[in-house]
């Protein structure tokens, strides 16, 4: 049994992942004996009628609790914390800023497979590699073997070898390929020194690019400040080479013996940036979203805790993986609401990042060719230092951006006559198109043209989507789904029509327009099966893509170096918002899809369908650029006193039934009202601009202030005391501290 000197039992004080705002503690273990015990261990813990993974916050003398009624610890899964105490320090930040449990944090930090308990033995997956012969031979011999040769082109395509993980995302089955190319001696099993390069061993595998001078001046800001803390914003006009600007900086750090972390928006985004990084460097590379199994997430958590693994390319989850020698954090199109969690707990991946990068000392440089207005902010007050690259790399041009009036035009399904000669002029010499239409599905709306019924869905205050080559209607919120029917069940007998586009609607006039032309549509529908958007994305940079179709998938990272005109077919679903964020989300969107055309050396247009030309957001886009749009934004934040000039934090609550919501919302802003002092704007509650979804009734309060710490005195005071409303457990609730969207 675990005595102090005092006689008194040591006391373990521990986070639980639960929806509660408090610690617990724990009896020590009876054969405990260790007083070296420290935070950031794992426990099992008895919790309820149940066993629950614990994590040690502190070891202390005294409970609140009677020693009797306190349970014992079970077990200490780790001999070692798996977190350092700077980990733990910007745990326990963004506990106390998003009023988030401490618990449920905590978990975020951990891979499902270490939330469960499981061991910390890292399985090595096997990885392959072209053999001399299988480098020098022409695929064209496997013919009459298709699948070999689709396996031995995917190895030559990359030229380093491929782990298991890496070909079942490429294709499930591949393995008895594989085999049968190994015993053909065209592949082998890859060396272990192949995983990452030894000291004496070069970090570099191919040489680096020639840099302009604004690219060479990003390299030596950032490389100058490595081993101290600053925070760098990296805005390059699309095609500017930011890819090649974070190599040679990452080339530094790696030679001084150090990680980096590099986050990406999308998953989407994460093959074209590993291959790129593995042509580049020897060093090992760990990959972390949510598409891989748990295993591959806690083996790349593990090698990057441990030091064995120099470069870890995650999503927004990966953001907390601890590093044994940080030296370097990128996130790449900062400006991505995909950082946002959106649910559970609601953390700013750009924000928690900065802050990491300042209990660790290293610089953080954050990518955008469109920055967020907040981090523009932060650069007017020299809290980020900008770097600016205004040219595009090599020859390759800005596009010309222009306007195409469609008001009393001809349309054939989202498509003007005009446009359409466009695609013909750019098709007839070689070149690609891109066709961007934010909305998948073949229309947004079934409507009776006899009595106006519309099919809409039974749980939420939204349209079904029409999803014709499935034969479904789709709610695209809660995703439930029924028959497409033929005849409309409130009259009877009138016609029903699709209303609106989607991808899918505009893809099949495509085909009848440009019939013998390979077209492609990537949307979430498409790109379901496993490798399908990397099939596609490898067709259109082979040229064998003459037009692509697609959603904002499209609008960020892809390199198509053959495209050189873009139609952005409804710009102007984004102008008329009741977010404020809305003009923001589309000026990004705009110039992100645009800097898809002209990358290499021959010239892109963009052309943008609208009814609205005289639209000043169009407008100064177009004639001044996003730097203009940007200024003139901030300028009416600052008049209305909206983020980034004010603090918002938005309290969410949904029920089965209608009233509750507002009911337990009244009840808050009342308890809010006696602990502000006229410091910060209570508003609402009003309902949800979908106030129902999935079933349930929404409703929200927001709170804003112009200073950052009266908001968050009161969330402290106010957090606590809204967990004993009694009108709390009848609603589930949520806090979202900064957000990015009032849905």
């Amino acid at each position: 049994m675990a005595k102090l000197q005092n006689g008194n039992e040591l006391i373990f004080r521990v986070a639980i992942a639960v929806p509660v705002y408090r610690l617990f503690d724990y009896l020590a273990p009876e054969q405990f004996e260790s007083a070296h015990i420290k935070p950031g261990i794992r426990l099992e813990v008895p919790f309820g009628k149940a066993k629950k993974i614990a994590f040690l916050v502190e070891c202390v003398q005294h409970s609140d609790v009677a020693i009797g009624k306190l349970k014992r610890v079970e077990r200490i899964l780790d001999e070692k914390p798996l977190l350092s105490t700077k980990d733990l320090a910007l745990l326990h930040w963004a506990s106390r800023y998003y009023h988030h449990p401490l618990g449920e944090v905590f978990s975020a930090a951990f891979p499902v497979a270490l939330r469960q308990g499981k061991s910390v033995v890292i399985q090595a997956e096997k990885r392959y590699a072209l053999t001399d012969a299988g480098k020098a031979i022409d695929s064209e011999l496997l013919k009459r073997t298709p699948k070999q040769k689709s396996v031995l082109e995917k190895f030559q395509a990359h030229q380093h070898s491929l782990s298991e993980a890496e070909l079942s995302e490429w294709n499930e089955n591949w393995r008895t390929s594989v085999k049968q190319l190994v015993d053909r001696q065209l592949l082998q099993l890859a060396a272990s020194s192949e995983f990452g390069a030894s000291a004496s061993e070069s970090i570099i595998r191919n040489t680096a690019l020639q840099c302009n001078p604004q690219q060479q001046a990003a390299i030596t800001a950032v490389c100058d400040s490595l081993g101290q803390f600053g925070v760098f914003l990296l805005e390059g006009v699309t095609g500017s080479g930011k890819t090649e600007v974070y190599m040679q900086i990452i080339r530094t750090v790696l030679e001084r013996g150090q990680q980096v972390l590099v986050l990406l928006p999308e998953i989407t985004l994460t093959p074209q940036l590993e291959e790129r990084f593995r042509q580049r460097f020897t060093v090992s590379i760990a990959i972390s979203h949510s598409k891989l199994t748990d295993r591959q997430r806690a083996c790349a958590w593990l090698t990057m805790q441990r030091g064995e693994c120099s470069i870890l390319l995650g999503t927004r989850s990966a953001l907390f993986t601890p590093l044994k020698n940080p030296g370097l954090i990128i996130l790449d199109e900062e400006h991505d609401a995909s950082f946002k969690q959106q649910e559970g707990f609601r953390f700013s991946a750009r924000d928690v990042a900065v802050v990491r990068g300042k209990l660790l000392n290293i610089p953080v440089l954050l990518g955008s060719a469109t920055p967020a207005l907040e981090s523009l902010h932060n650069v007017d007050n020299k809290r980020y230092r900008l770097l600016h690259l205004p040219e595009r790399a090599g020859d390759a041009t800005a596009p010309v951006l222009q306007l195409l009036d469609i008001r009393n035009k001809r349309m054939q399904e989202g498509l003007s006559e005009a446009l359409v000669a466009e695609i013909h002029k750019t098709l007839a010499r070689n070149e690609q198109v891109l066709l961007f239409l934010n909305r998948r599905g073949f229309a947004p709306t079934l409507i009776c043209h006899g009595c106006g019924w519309v099919a809409r869905c039974g749980r939420c205050d939204a349209n079904l989507v029409i999803h014709y080559d499935e034969g479904i209607l789709r709610c695209h919120h809660c995703g439930q789904e029924q028959r497409l029917i033929k005849h409309c069940p409130a009259c009877k007998t009138g016609e029903l029509t699709p209303l609106g586009l989607g991808t899918e609607r505009v893809e099949k006039v495509l085909a009848e327009l440009f019939a013998g032309k390979t077209i492609v549509r990537l949307d979430r529908d498409s790109t379901q099966r496993k490798g399908a958007l990397e099939n596609y994305l490898q067709q259109i940079n082979q040229g064998s893509v003459d037009i692509i179709l697609g959603t904002q998938m499209l609008a960020k990272g892809h390199h198509f170096p053959n495209v050189t005109l873009v139609a952005i077919l409804d710009v102007d679903s984004g102008l008329f918002s009741i977010d404020f964020h809305a003009p923001e989300k589309l000026a990004q969107m705009i110039v992100q899809v645009s800097g898809r055309a002209g990358r290499a050396e021959k010239p892109g247009r963009v052309i943008m369908q609208t009814r609205q030309p005289e639209h000043p957001l169009l407008t100064t886009l177009i004639r001044q650029g996003y730097n203009s749009f940007a200024k003139t934004a901030l300028a009416e934040r600052k008049d209305a006193s909206l983020p980034p000039f004010s603090y918002q934090a938005l309290l969410r609550a949904q029920a089965l039934d209608a009233e509750m919501p507002k009911l337990f919302l009244h009840a808050v802003a009342e308890l809010a009202r006696e602990y502000t002092k006229g410091h910060t704007d209570i508003l609402g509650p009003v309902a949800a601009p979908m106030a129902r979804r999935a079933g349930l009734y929404r409703y929200q309060l927001l709170f804003q202030s112009g200073k950052r710490p009266e908001l968050h005195a009161l969330l402290n005071v106010l957090m606590p005391k809204i967990e004993k409303l009694k009108q709390a457990k009848k609603v589930r609730w949520s806090l979202d501290v900064d957000p990015v969207d009032l849905y």
